[in-house]
């Protein structure tokens, strides 16, 4: 018998016999950890322990889910140390960086970065559908992901975006016919959009890239909307997952948005009754359900998010909703489950891992952090606020930016807005440390670009096939 690693607020505990058909009310289960070889569980994912099981599977097979993605975007060095470290932490408990000492420039690898389960899918499912239908029109809702290289990608073979990544709409929906493909994103879409696309004749899951880890989310708001629960949604208001997952949830039940943990506080004022109500409906404009009564809907709640936030403040989110209906109702500890749903196991394992990852790199001694991503990513947008609270911190999208030893461009997602920076890596005698890691959309061979660049400025270069005879 094998179990899942239990985390306190992130992952579902669940045991499996072996050759037994897994039956769970879950659509997806996740395991983290444990020794899963004897339990004939389908290994999907790069990570080295991602199980997920679909209701439908017999769990009959015992095999890794590898993704078909286009070369350009592996790295020999970074699949020679991912693999090494999976070899050495199959329980996935050593969240320590990866030591690669050049000498004059010491790099501090994150322990969990790059493509996610849902990423890989995403992009085997869009470029396979590209192979597949030469001369047909293809279109993605928006992009894929929020990485430009695989972007640009995919618009270099012909695909079109119907819209930009905050829904203005780039191509009218009457220039679509039923003749063409429509690729769904890795974030979902809305109810809304599905149906348009069924009206005009084409079938909106047919192309289908959205993260089964989203869809864990949807789910989990259908089965506490069926007890009569109001959703809290943890995101931001304007990204692609958070208008998917308000759609859906809105469907099923009364929903609302939060960002962040002030306008937490602000709706947990709504809860208790010490802000007028009427106010509810100007302060929180466009992040509520059609027929929303404040005065009704916050009685029960639950909370769940977008699946790239914090994973520590989305739980802290819950904390303090959770404390707040303690306080209105007078509830005792086994009372709380009367109004307030718990839906720990709705965050997503590639976040946790890597913002954990992050958090065991910065216990290590450095001069400065490089975070590799998309500048419109999410999930990356939260390492760098995360390495920001303890060191110097360089958000850039690839080794292009990195200009010099001195001088390089980077990305202010505070203010959105690309800066200029001298003085980039230090000037001292001993060894410069930096540690680096890369969002969840990032190609490996952009990190590696980083690297050979970093070491280009020491006149390294030729290091980095010795650290892949090292690791291989």
């Amino acid at each position: 018998m094998a179990a899942a690693r239990s985390a306190s607020w992130a992952f579902e505990e669940v045991t499996v016999k072996n050759k037994a058909a897994l039956k769970h009310n879950m659509d997806l289960v996740m395991f983290t950890g444990g020794d899963l070889s004897d339990t004939n569980l389908p290994n999907y994912g790069q990570s080295d322990s991602c199980y997920l099981c679909t209701a439908q599977d017999n769990v009959q097979t015992n095999h890794m889910k590898t993704f078909n993605v286009p070369i350009i975007y592996r790295s020999p060095l970074i699949s020679a140390i991912k693999q090494q470290r999976k070899q050495q932490d199959r329980m996935k408990k050593d969240f320590t960086p990866t030591l690669l000492d050049f000498g004059p420039v010491r790099i501090q690898l994150a322990r969990h970065f790059g493509f996610c389960y849902g990423v890989e899918n995403a992009i085997e499912i869009a470029f396979k559908t590209v192979d597949e239908n030469e001369g047909k029109r293809i279109f993605l809702l928006s992009e894929m992901i929020h990485n430009p290289q695989v972007n640009n990608d995919l618009l270099s073979r012909g695909v079109k975006f119907l819209m930009d990544t905050s829904g203005r709409q780039l191509i009218p929906w009457d220039e679509l016919s039923a003749d063409d493909i429509v690729i769904i994103p890795a974030f979902g879409t809305t109810l809304e959009i599905e149906g348009r696309l069924q009206d005009m004749g084409i079938t909106p899951l047919q192309y289908n890239t959205t993260c089964p880890f989203v869809e864990r989310v949807w789910n989990k708001a259908e089965q506490i909307a069926a007890k009569e629960y109001t959703v809290i949604v943890h995101g931001k208001p304007k990204h692609e997952e958070t208008r998917a997952t308000f759609s859906h949830s809105r469907h099923h039940t009364p929903t609302v948005v939060v960002k962040d943990m002030e306008e937490t506080h602000r709706l947990a004022a709504y809860i208790l009754g010490t802000q007028p109500a009427e106010q509810f409906y100007e302060e929180f404009k466009g992040q509520y359900s059609e027929g929303f009564d404040v005065t009704k809907h916050l009685q029960r709640v639950g909370v769940v998010n977008q699946t790239t936030m914090l994973a520590s403040e989305t739980q802290a989110i819950a904390d303090y909703i959770k404390q707040t209906i303690q306080e209105k109702y007078q509830l005792a500890d086994n009372q709380v489950a009367e109004r307030f749903a718990d839906t720990r196991d709705t965050l997503c394992y590639a976040t946790n891992d890597n913002q954990t990852a992050v958090t065991g790199m910065l216990e290590e001694e450095a001069d400065l952090a490089i975070v590799v991503g998309g500048y419109n990513s999410s999930n990356t947008s939260h390492l760098v606020e995360l390495c920001e609270e303890k060191l110097p911190t360089y958000f850039v999208s690839s080794e292009e930016k990195l200009l010099s030893r001195d001088e390089v461009l980077h990305w202010d997602f505070h203010h959105h807005q690309e800066l200029h920076s001298t003085q980039f890596l230090p000037q001292k005698e001993t060894p410069a440390t930096i540690l680096l890691t890369s969002g969840a959309s990032c190609p490996d061979a952009i990190v590696e670009g980083v690297i050979r660049k970093l070491l280009s400025f020491y006149g390294l270069e030729h290091k980095v096939n010795e650290a892949i005879e090292t690791f291989g």
